[in-house]
């Protein structure tokens, strides 16, 4: 019979029978993360726990109308998207090495990288990576590879959650990684390049930016392309509908952050990094890459070309020896992107930010609500200066059924007052003037 120690005697009986206390369990681990207490309550059952969990679930449902961007997006999803990836073949699917068993997935991850090329105007793709942050990071280790330099400049106006992974990733690596703070919302062009120098790897940059603001970044390739160094964007998926592709701007290598491609919130994953290249880099990237030949009978058929991991060669030559490949998250946005096709994917973008201006002008319009920036354009994300503390309204506006933004202090010094907001295709105008009317109230 299974004994459980469910009280403090029974837990005192066990812990005599092998001669120890409950301190000698745990003298290793420190005051302050030791357990209040060990009287655990007795067992329950399913129905009892399915009860308990649900009570519990219920106090975290707060029913908030989602004005907050910043890199993670609240986009509508097919529900299709769910039935397709819900297959067990899919769902359950691994690491594709057997090809003759694996074509389905294969095939899958195939489209998904020409659906990535197409889409940022690139030429090879690779199988996706981890997230959006790890994928910028995994972009500067390549560009670091293929130019053999050292020395990466990157722009405040990049996320800056993603700058804080590049921070954390290089700390013990010999790598001169420096910050331009981005003039009126856009990358800092005289900065950059009073920096781009034979030293130079890499220019990181970001369209939208973490501002929201729309960029052209030509001058920025032409200009490193100049001094042998690689021009890295960072991009959003969804606006790529409507914008101009980093491919067109002159980039070397593309990422992104999946997630706004059929991907839900989740509270943070997971999610998707998405990496794009020119042609001539394809051996310096970083994951596997799938592609396409023919089997001994002449069948179209497709297997694992290229895959420098740790796992199939030395890893002092392997391009990395960290990044994970997010099957089934790239087949989600392969499917949201077949569902919605090219011009769905148009009009996606184009209500983001016909909406956004929307809601721009009506919010501009409350009296001591002023824009942050000059810069003209943005997609569905702007800055707006509040007569107050930002993160102070975003509580009140909480308490009013409204996730109304994010405050920009906590990763930008000076902006105390300045709120981050995201309109997407999911908000309507009235959502848009209920909004307007809460913030009014509470300023």
């Amino acid at each position: 019979m299974e004994f459980i120690p469910n009280t403090a005697e029974q837990q005192k009986e066990m812990l005599a029978a092998i001669g120890l206390t409950m301190d000698d369990l745990f003298r290793d681990v420190p005051p302050e993360l030791m357990a209040r207490s060990f009287n655990l309550p007795h067992g329950l059952s399913e129905q009892e726990v399915r009860e308990r969990l649900a009570d519990l679930a219920g106090k975290n449902s707060i029913d908030l109308t989602l004005f907050v961007g910043g890199g993670f997006y609240d986009h509508f999803i097919p529900s299709a998207v769910y039935s397709i990836i819900s297959r067990s073949e899919f769902y359950t699917s691994y690491t594709p090495y057997q090809p003759e068993i694996s074509q389905g997935t294969l095939q899958a991850i195939y489209e998904f990288q020409s659906a990535v090329c197409r889409l940022t105007d690139m030429e090879v793709s690779n199988a996706s990576l981890y997230d959006g942050g790890t994928a910028l990071y995994e972009a500067m280790m390549m560009a670091l590879r293929i130019t053999e330099r050292n020395k990466v400049i990157v722009d405040d106006s990049v996320n800056p959650i993603y700058r804080v992974m590049l921070h954390s990733y290089t700390r013990n690596l010999q790598i001169d990684l420096e910050e331009t703070h981005c003039v009126d919302g856009l990358a800092n062009r005289s900065d950059i390049l009073d920096r781009l120098d034979d030293k130079t790897a890499a220019v990181i940059v970001q369209n939208p930016n973490f501002f929201g603001c729309i960029d052209d970044f030509t001058d920025l390739a032409e200009a490193a392309h100049d001094k042998g160094a690689l021009l890295l964007v960072s991009c959003y998926p969804i606006s790529l509908g409507i914008l101009k592709t980093p491919g067109a701007m002159g980039a070397d290598i593309v990422t992104a952050e999946g997630q706004s491609l059929g991907l839900p919130m989740s509270f943070g994953g997971p999610y998707l990094g998405m990496m794009a290249s020119r042609k001539q880099y394809v051996r310096k990237m970083p994951g596997r890459i799938v592609g396409e030949t023919k089997d001994r009978e002449g069948r179209r058929a497709f297997v694992l070309t290229l895959q420098a991991r740790e796992q199939h060669i030395r890893r002092e030559k392997a391009t990395s020896n960290i990044c994970s490949n997010e099957a089934l998250c790239a087949l989600t946005a392969l499917v949201y992107l077949s569902l919605v096709g090219k011009e769905g994917l148009k009009q996606t973008a184009q209500r983001c930010a016909d909406r956004a201006s929307y809601a721009y002008q009506r919010l501009t319009a409350i009296p001591g609500v002023q824009p942050h920036f000059r810069a003209k354009w943005f997609f569905n994300e702007f800055v707006l200066d509040l007569p107050c503390e930002a993160a102070d309204v975003i509580a009140r506006l909480i308490e009013k059924g409204f996730a109304a933004g994010f405050p920009l202090s906590r990763y930008y010094k000076g902006m105390e007052n300045s709120i981050l907001i995201c309109v997407t295709e999911k908000r309507t105008k009235q959502q848009i003037g209920m909004l307007a009317e809460a913030l009014e109230s509470v300023l």
